[in-house]
């Protein structure tokens, strides 16, 4: 059976912008997935809320992600497909955010995959653009507008990372915004139409 890891932030848990609870298995877009695929395929849902892709997370180790992806990998190293949904919370004003800082981070994360195998698929989803209406609401105590303009002058890396480690690039933001609400999170309609794209995706690569 083939195995599909979604390991990612907020946006891949399924964080409901109104009400700041979680998206039903079938609402958020890495549990459709599951339908969407064929009895086959055995989607991994590693999404959790705050979870950086590049810095040490105060809050614990699996909020992490270059701490916790190695740990989860080795206890499940047989990972078809990864797709890879983070760097989001990196850009929140307490962490030194950059191009570089990026583009280490990511090449960690890449690392760390095929330090456990090597066959493993990868695909890299850049952040969401975050709003500035983000400003607006309880993500306030988060980020800033310095965090807005940051995130959006990386995008570039994310693309060439992933071409220069021979991944596959996907990314979100070409077919979905965040939610007018928060600025941050995904609608259940966005969702819907993610799962729909990453499904078409895997299928037209012959993942």
């Amino acid at each position: 059976m083939k195995k599909i890891l979604c390991f990612g932030d907020s946006n891949t848990y399924g964080f409901i912008p109104q009400i700041c609870k979680r998206y039903a298995a079938n609402e958020r877009w890495s549990g459709i997935l599951q339908t969407l695929l064929n009895e086959n395929c055995e989607v991994l849902e590693q999404g959790m809320n705050n979870r950086t892709g590049f810095f040490k997370n105060p809050e614990s180790v699996k909020l992490c992600g270059t701490e916790y992806l190695p740990v989860y990998l080795r206890n499940n190293p047989d990972i078809d497909i990864c797709i890879l949904e983070l760097g989001t919370n990196d850009a929140q004003f307490i962490y030194e955010y950059s191009e570089n800082s990026v583009r280490d981070g990511l090449q960690n994360l890449i690392n760390s995959i095929r330090d456990v195998n090597t066959q493993t698929k990868i695909i890299i989803v850049p952040p969401v653009k975050i709003q500035a209406n983000i400003l607006n609401g309880m993500f306030s105590m988060y980020f800033n507008l310095d965090s807005v303009e940051k995130i959006s002058k990386t995008f570039h890396i994310y693309k060439e990372i992933a071409q220069e480690n021979k991944c596959y690039y996907l990314d979100f933001n070409e077919f979905v915004n965040p939610s007018e609400l928060d600025g941050l999170h995904y609608s259940a309609e966005s969702h819907k139409i993610i799962a729909d794209k990453v499904a078409d995706f895997i299928k037209s690569n012959n993942l």
